[in-house]
C-alpha cells in the first residue's frame, strides 16, 4: 500500500530500530536516546546544551529532558560558562565512561546482529544512503 513512501517507510523502520535499541539498553536503564546522548557526552565533554542538541538532530527541549534524566541518574553535570549565560556546558561524571565502555560493547553486538541480516555491505550502503536522504532534506 505505501510501497513508494519515503515517510511511511522510514518512520516504521524507526519504530523497528527503537524496539531494538530499547531493548539493549535497558539491562543498563537508560533509554536509547539516553545512551546515544551520553556517548556524544563522553565523547565530547564541554559541549553547549545547544551544540549538543545540534550535534544530535533534537530540539533544545528534547536535549533538556534527556539531559535531566542523565543527571538524575547522575552521569552528567551541568557547568556554568563564561562563553554564553544562558547556557551550560556539560560534562560526564566518572561513573559515565565505565558505563559507556559496557554499552559500547552492547552497541557492537546489536550492531554485528543487524550487519548479519542485513549483511555487511547492504548495512553500510542503507545507513549511508538514510544518512544523505536526511542532509539533502534538511
Amino acid at each position: 500500500m505505501f510501497d513508494q513512501c519515503l515517510y511511511f517507510n522510514t518512520t516504521a523502520l524507526a519504530r523497528t530500530l527503537e524496539r531494538e535499541w530499547t531493548k539493549a539498553f535497558k539491562p543498563f536503564g537508560l533509554t536509547p536516546a539516553q545512551g546515544f546522548m551520553l556517548r556524544a557526552i563522553v565523547e565530547h565533554p564541554g559541549l553547549l546544551q545547544g551544540e549538543l542538541a545540534d550535534a544530535l538532530a533534537i530540539s533544545r527541549p528534547t536535549a533538556t529532558r534527556t539531559l535531566d534524566g542523565l543527571q538524575k541518574l547522575g552521569l552528567v553535570e551541568r557547568w556554568s560558562t563564561d562563553r554564553d549565560g544562558r547556557e551550560a556546558s556539560i560534562h560526564p561524571t566518572a561513573a559515565a565512561p565505565a558505563l559507556m565502555k559496557r554499552i559500547g560493547s552492547m552497541s557492537s553486538e546489536v550492531t554485528k546482529r543487524m550487519r548479519r541480516k542485513l549483511g555487511s555491505a547492504h548495512f553500510d550502503e542503507t545507513v549511508s544512503n538514510v544518512r544523505d536522504v536526511r542532509a539533502s532534506l534538511e
